[in-house]
């Protein structure tokens, strides 16, 4: 069985930014549960305090970390994961960001589980803060300035922004999210048109004119990455929140 590798970005207070897919799959919660808050929000009755502290020690000293620890998802049920954690700083030594890598030590043998979290990453951002620094960047520019509202963003327009070229920039987001880069922007998409589908701000919108402000060219294409993202069409979605 295929390892799910979860990602989580946080600022440097530690509040997340994004989680991959595997991590949303492996802990029930969406991007959209988690924007803002901090990882421990996964924590429970019977998290190891022991390891908690420690965990909160490291950080504050600002070093790599790899550990394990109990953590809960959405439905309460509990798993064990293991996870590597570490800080990105900016070109003045600043600390901007932490990125963390966890698998669920349930998913086979933990430590082959490690092993292939620290293969998948060996070349990418586990050894290169680098690369992890302008994933959070890109990141952090496609939440402030929204970036993917825009149906013609491209590989260019980013790799302007950010002061790099297309390729480095499509590796980077493809090592890290497993995606590429249509379907990295277009989580962001998701993500809002479920933001404005529960918001009765916009309930004077059809979901299709919601699509449209988040970004999508067509009906079609709106629902169809909707349901690849979510599992549900977009009025399905409605109809469970109703329920």
């Amino acid at each position: 069985m295929a390892t799910n590798i979860g990602v989580v970005l946080t600022d440097k207070d530690r509040k997340i930014q994004w989680v991959n897919h595997d991590f949303e799959t492996m802990t029930g919660y969406s991007l959209s549960e988690l924007l803002g808050k901090k990882p421990s929000v996964l924590q429970g009755k019977d998290t190891d305090v022991t390891v908690v502290k420690k965990l909160r020690t490291l950080l504050d000293s600002q070093e790599v970390i790899k550990d394990e620890i109990l953590n809960y998802k959405k439905d309460g049920s509990p798993y064990h994961c293991k996870f590597v954690i570490h800080p990105i700083f900016d070109k003045d030594n600043e600390l901007i960001n932490y990125i963390a890598f966890e698998v669920e030590s349930a998913q086979g043998d933990a430590n082959v589980s490690l092993l292939q979290l620290q293969e998948k990453y060996v070349t990418s951002s586990l050894n290169d803060t680098n690369k992890s620094n302008l994933f959070a960047r890109l990141t952090a520019l496609m939440h402030q300035e929204e970036l993917y509202i825009n149906p013609n963003l491209s590989l260019k327009d980013l790799a302007v922004r950010l002061h790099t070229n297309t390729r480095y920039l499509s590796q980077i987001i493809n090592h890290i999210t497993a995606q590429n880069l249509q379907s990295f922007i277009n989580s962001f998409r998701v993500e809002e048109a479920k933001r404005k589908i529960c918001s009765k701000d916009f309930a004077h919108l059809t979901l299709y004119g919601i699509g449209q402000q988040c970004g999508f060219k067509n009906k079609s294409t709106f629902y169809k990455v909707f349901k690849d993202f979510t599992g549900q069409t977009p009025n399905d979605y409605i109809r469970k929140l109703k329920s």
